[in-house]
């Protein structure tokens, strides 16, 4: 079976990567987080789009392991922010939470009316391969920031990203609900059928 590296130190990401590729992975390859491959080093992400950041991520540890490493790189984009924060989402305004970054967001959305609080959450899924290969694929998932969280998932900004054809936010999903619909979910499905032929 062979052994394909997941470039994030995220456990919650793994999970939700593992559980979208479990029908093509299944009996085949063992997905295996960066930690678990021996890479603890940090990955400075100096790309200025989602596309750039996803292959920063595999090739490093491609290049560290000598493995297949798929890589994703996400993020939420507002329209009433210019596309803000978009790559810097997971730094954004240099905070350390999730619970910091959603307050800073609502903040400078707090005059803004309901009808302008259209956003989207983009990903890009990346595989670099030990001979240089790469492959990739894009999802988009449209929707719109409420004013105040809703659910229990407190993973990013899902607590106040609304989906409207489910009538939830992201948090008020379950991780299948989500990850049908999801950005991560449509560029993983995009993704499989180039890796795996499908």
């Amino acid at each position: 079976m062979e052994t394909i590296v997941i470039a994030t130190g995220n456990k919650h990401k793994v999970s939700e990567i593992k559980e979208m590729l479990a029908p093509f992975t299944a009996g085949k390859y063992e997905l295996i987080s960066m930690r678990e491959a021996g890479f603890d080093g940090e990955i400075e992400e100096t790309g200025t789009t989602f596309e750039e950041n996803a292959f920063i991520k595999a090739s490093t540890v491609c290049r560290a392991t000598g493995k297949i490493t798929f890589a994703d790189d996400s993020g939420l984009c507002v329209d009433a922010l210019d596309g803000r924060p978009g790559v810097y989402s997971a730094r954004y305004g240099g905070l350390d939470t999730d619970d910091e970054q959603i307050s800073l967001l609502l903040s400078e959305l707090k005059d803004v009316p309901a009808e302008k609080r259209t956003a989207r959450f983009v990903a890009v899924f990346c595989a670099v391969f030990p001979d240089g290969g790469t492959l990739s694929a894009r999802g988009e998932c449209e929707g719109s920031i409420l004013f105040e969280r809703r659910g229990f998932d407190d993973f990013g900004y899902d607590p106040v990203f609304y989906y409207p054809p489910a009538g939830k936010t992201f948090a008020e999903m379950t991780q299948s609900e989500k990850c049908a619909v999801s950005h991560r979910g449509s560029a993983v499905r995009g993704f499989a059928k180039l890796f795996f032929k499908e």
